[in-house]
């Protein structure tokens, strides 16, 4: 299997990690889902001039989109680790670290672009509840990917 095949799989592994961190996480908690990949979506979609149509159909269309940049962030995160990381890989450590970096910066840097959100004025409690989810993520992927080799 070829280092971004492999990458892609991680990344596959990763995100689902991320997903069950995060919905584990709201359940005990009681947490409402963020809606920033909602806002995404109709950001990007007004920027773009795509029609999402009206109401209940729009609000439904950005439910079901939200999280498709999230499936691309992980995807793409592992794809780009498998091309730094070579054959071998890096050392688990620092290949997670990596893969929750990419993760975190691939999701957090396009919204604050957009102006979604400005991590610079996350709480202690905002940054954990992002980098924790972000950091199975990491540990996941680099796993698989290791695993893979």
């Amino acid at each position: 299997m070829d280092r971004l095949t492999r990458g892609l799989v991680a990344g596959a592994a990763g995100t689902t990690a991320l997903n069950v961190v995060t919905n584990l996480d709201m359940a005990v908690r009681g947490r409402p889902p963020s809606n920033t990949p909602e806002r995404s979506v109709g950001t990007l979609a007004d920027m773009t001039g795509v029609g999402l149509g009206e109401g209940e159909k729009a609000e439904n269309r950005k439910a079901g989109l939200g999280p498709m940049l999230g499936f691309g962030t992980g995807l793409g995160a592992g794809l780009v680790y498998g091309a730094i990381a070579g054959r071998r890989g890096l050392p688990m450590p620092v290949a997670t670290v990596l893969l929750t970096a990419l993760a975190m910066v691939g999701t957090s840097a396009p919204m604050t672009v957009l102006g979604l959100t400005d991590p610079r004025e996350w709480s202690a409690s905002d940054w954990a509840v992002d980098a924790v989810p972000h950091l199975a993520y990491g540990a996941v992927a680099a796993g698989v990917y290791s695993a893979l080799g």
